[in-house]
């Protein structure tokens, strides 16, 4: 077997099932999971819909390049949210299973391991896929600590010139997981011309684009960045979409890779190899996805409901603020996080993900440390529910 398999660290939720598994929860209360970032609010009929309705395509094998309909819808989509002048359905948007599946095949397509010191930078905290795509891919995780004094984003002036030197991908989680921060343009600028300098790729995740709150304003994608620097070629960067979080379809598995059309070219072989085109029938119940908001807007102004009456119940006992996008809080816990998580399941029966499961020590610093990751996917009514429980929790520690 592939000795870099040895490298893979238990995922987050592994860790959390055996936290658990020492104590006992309050069976007299229901179980209120804010562990997994999993949508809980209900699918779009017309998706289903059309889903049901063309189940007859399972007779036919899909393209790995995809519809055209459901490129071109895609392309419509990211001009109309992102104010793009162009962007080419035909060489500049590839439809995949899901960013998890892009996000770590990308990586395997895009990484020189015959280089003498392959790197692929992250944020700290991250997605873990980030980093099990480096090290299969033959390349070294290189993390940069998210931290509140920096607004819970990579202070990227402090990377080395060496590190960008080594650097192949560079990934951006906009808005982040699980801190909510939204990289501005400024920064994005200042990254696109590291890009030029040293020669790597700016992969962008922005599955959590469409999720947040009324009084905030849309969060700035790559593309579009790319878009006001005149660069509509898109050069070095590349974005992932998701109709997971934007439309309650998780297990649709459908979303997108998109960008500049050099990279796109060898990654499409790839996947030819790999084997992973989207069953005709998700393609066709995809493009009625993108190609509605309506239902986009209902989501988000649940989540804006849930944001509001939950920290209006927990900010007077916590230190939790309001994130810029994303459904996540990343609240400060006034104890050990490991021992908030596990305490607060056997109290009260709500399930919180430890920040450090997350996150890894570098140089002795865990930006998860001290905090725990709270997604409010539920109900408005159990989010109310487990507020009030975690508030009642606090103030007994």
């Amino acid at each position: 077997m592939n000795p870099d398999l040895n490298k893979l660290q238990p995922y987050p939720f592994e860790k959390l099932t055996k936290l658990k598994a020492a104590v006992s929860p309050n069976t007299e209360l229901p179980h209120i999971a804010l562990s997994i970032g999993e949508p809980k609010h209900p699918a779009p009929d017309f998706v289903q819909q059309a889903l049901t309705g063309n189940i007859k395509r399972l007779e036919n094998y899909p393209t790995t390049k995809g519809l055209p309909e459901l490129n071109q819808a895609i392309a419509d989509w990211l001009k109309q949210r992102f104010s793009l002048d162009a962007i080419d359905a035909v060489s500049q948007v590839i439809p995949v299973n899901g960013t998890r599946e892009a996000i770590f095949a990308f990586t395997q397509a895009a990484v020189d391991r015959s280089a003498s010191n392959p790197l692929v930078v992250s944020p700290n905290p991250f997605y873990q896929i980030y980093e099990g795509a480096a090290y299969l891919a033959g390349a070294e995780p290189h993390f940069l600590p998210c931290l509140e004094e920096n607004g819970f984003m990579p202070d990227f002036d402090k990377v080395a010139p060496q590190v960008w030197d080594d650097c192949q991908l560079l990934f951006l989680c906009s808005p982040g997981n699980p801190t909510g921060a939204v990289i501005p343009f400024e920064q994005l600028s200042k990254l696109i011309e590291l890009a030029d300098k040293h020669d790597f790729i700016i992969a962008s995740d922005e599955c959590y684009s469409e999720i947040f709150v009324d009084s905030k304003e849309a969060p700035i994608g790559l593309l579009e960045a790319c878009q006001r620097l005149g660069r509509n070629d898109y050069k070095r960067c590349v974005v992932f979409h998701s109709l997971s979080k934007r439309s309650n379809l998780p297990g649709l598995r459908s979303g997108f890779i998109a960008g500049d059309a050099d990279l796109l070219k060898p990654f499409l072989l790839y996947r030819t190899y790999h084997g992973c085109a989207m069953p005709i029938q998700t393609q066709l119940a995809s493009i009625a996805a993108w190609n509605d908001e309506q239902h986009v807007e209902e989501n988000r102004r649940q989540y804006t409901e849930k944001f509001r009456a939950v920290l209006e119940i927990l900010q007077p006992v916590a230190d939790v603020q309001q994130t810029d996008a994303s459904f996540y809080l990343w609240l400060k816990t006034p104890v050990n996080e490991e021992t908030f998580a596990q305490q607060l399941f056997a109290q009260q029966h709500v399930t919180v993900l430890p920040g450090s499961y997350l996150s890894r020590t570098i140089d002795g610093i865990n930006p998860g440390e001290g905090r725990v990751r709270m997604a409010l996917v539920a109900s408005v009514e159990e989010c109310i529910e487990a507020a009030q429980r975690i508030k009642t929790f606090i103030e007994t520690l």
